[in-house]
C-alpha cells in the first residue's frame, strides 16, 4: 500500500476559539428556570402516608426494633438479623409474627416464641401479638443479614 505523507513546517498555529458562556445555546437563567420547573413538580409531591401495617409505618419499625433486642442464646446475633423472622403483619394493633428457629431441636424452641410474643406485645400501640412458628422454608445461613454474617466472621 502506497501512502504519501505530506509534511509541512509552520512557524505558528492559531489557537482554536475557547468556548464562552455567552456562546451557549441556553443562558444560565433559562437553565435555572428549566431546572426549577422540573423540580417544582417533584418537590410538590407528598409521599403517601403508609397504613399502620405497612413496613414504613413507625409502629412496624418499633416492632422490628423490639425483635432486634431478642438474641439467640447460642449465637451472639439478634433473631431479626439472624433471619429467623419471616414476616411481620400489623392490623389494628394486632401483630402477627411468622418465625422459625435454626433447627426444630433448638434448645429454646419452647421459650423463644413466647419471648417474641411478650416483647412484640409490649410495643406501645400493639394490643396483642401472635407468633406462628413455621418450619417451611427451613432456615439457612443465607437468611442472615450482612451485619450478622460480619458479626459471625462469615464475610
Amino acid at each position: 500500500m502506497n501512502e504519501n505523507i505530506r509534511i509541512e513546517e509552520v512557524d505558528s498555529v492559531e489557537k482554536p476559539p475557547r468556548a464562552r458562556v455567552e456562546n451557549a445555546v441556553e443562558t444560565p437563567g433559562e437553565t435555572l428556570a428549566r431546572k426549577k420547573d422540573y423540580l417544582e413538580g417533584f418537590l410538590a409531591q407528598k409521599p403517601a402516608a403508609p397504613s399502620p401495617g405497612e413496613p414504613d409505618c413507625d409502629l412496624y419499625e418499633a416492632v422490628i426494633a423490639a425483635l432486634k433486642e431478642i438474641y439467640d442464646p447460642e449465637i451472639p446475633v439478634n433473631i431479626y438479623d439472624l433471619g429467623l423472622i419471616y414476616n411481620v403483619e400489623i392490623n389494628d394493633g394486632h401483630a402477627l409474627v411468622s418465625m422459625t428457629l435454626t433447627t426444630p431441636h433448638c434448645p429454646v424452641a419452647e421459650s423463644m416464641p413466647g419471648e417474641v410474643e411478650l416483647r412484640v406485645g409490649a410495643v406501645p400501640g400493639i394490643g396483642d401479638a401472635e407468633v406462628n412458628l413455621v418450619w417451611e422454608p427451613a432456615w439457612s445461613p443465607a437468611n442472615m443479614t450482612d451485619e450478622a454474617r460480619l458479626e459471625l466472621g462469615m464475610l
